[in-house]
């Protein structure tokens, strides 16, 4: 296991190789025993196989060439209308707007989704998560037709790998572990030197050779606001308050 979770790659090219429901629902089911916070299991999985609405899923995600060629097409979603449907079976109402209950959806799902790709990944084939489902939220859930307390966090795409590409280099461990207190000053030495790893592995790697570094990486992803629309469109599933 430990040699999986070190192995994983991002693949976006498979086989035409097909994945049978009884191995899907396998997977789903092993993915089901993930942690979840006070056992709510805040999550749900659409499988997408209508052609039409996967073709439209591509659209919206940006993601067209993924969806369209992979095994298993999949969007999970935070889900907290299962749980709220038991509330109201005792006749009581779920609080809306808690931010408590957006972090247990989107943890749990989080979690789920993980245990998902681990086990797929462990049977040999390979995952891509797509968090283009972002991009178009409120059109994705028409689509797919999700209630309210549902929401398209992220997609998936699942299959046989054409090729196996190189694993990226991950930030040193003694940059992730603290000993009893943050500390942030140890930052500028492990930044300067796993810019160079990374510089190193983007020059030489077989596919999208690039001269950058991770912390140009960030400034591009951080420097500027993403998805503006998403606060409003989870607002609107009666998560967070207005």
């Amino acid at each position: 296991m430990l040699d999986v979770m070190k192995s994983h790659t991002t693949v976006r090219r498979y086989t035409d190789e097909s994945i049978s429901d009884d191995v899907f629902h396998e997977l789903i089911a092993a993915a089901q025993h993930a942690a979840s916070s006070n056992f709510v299991q805040a999550y749900s999985v659409i499988q997408v196989k209508d052609e039409e609405k996967k073709e439209q899923l591509g659209e919206l995600s940006r993601n067209a060439f993924q969806f369209s060629t992979a095994a298993l097409s999949l969007i999970f979603c935070a889900d907290l209308q299962r749980a709220n449907q038991a509330v109201e079976k005792h006749g009581e109402k779920m609080v809306e707007g808690n931010l408590e209950n957006f972090t247990v959806a989107t943890v749990d799902t989080a979690l789920f989704g993980q245990n998902f790709a681990l086990a797929a990944e462990s049977k040999g084939y390979g995952v891509c998560y797509i968090g283009g489902v972002r991009n178009n939220p409120q059109e994705i859930s028409e689509l797919f037709e999700l209630p309210e307390h549902v929401i398209p966090l992220f997609g998936m795409t699942v299959g046989v790998p054409v090729k196996t590409n190189e694993v990226k280099p991950r930030l040193p461990v003694e940059a992730i572990v603290h000993e009893d207190s943050y500390d942030s000053e140890k930052y500028e030495a492990q930044l300067e030197a796993y810019d160079k790893v990374t510089r190193a592995y983007y020059k030489k790697r077989t596919n999208n050779r690039k001269d950058f570094t991770w912390s140009e990486t960030m400034r591009e992803f951080l420097s500027v606001e993403k998805r503006p629309h998403l606060q409003e469109f989870v607002q609107s599933k009666g998560y967070l308050k207005k």
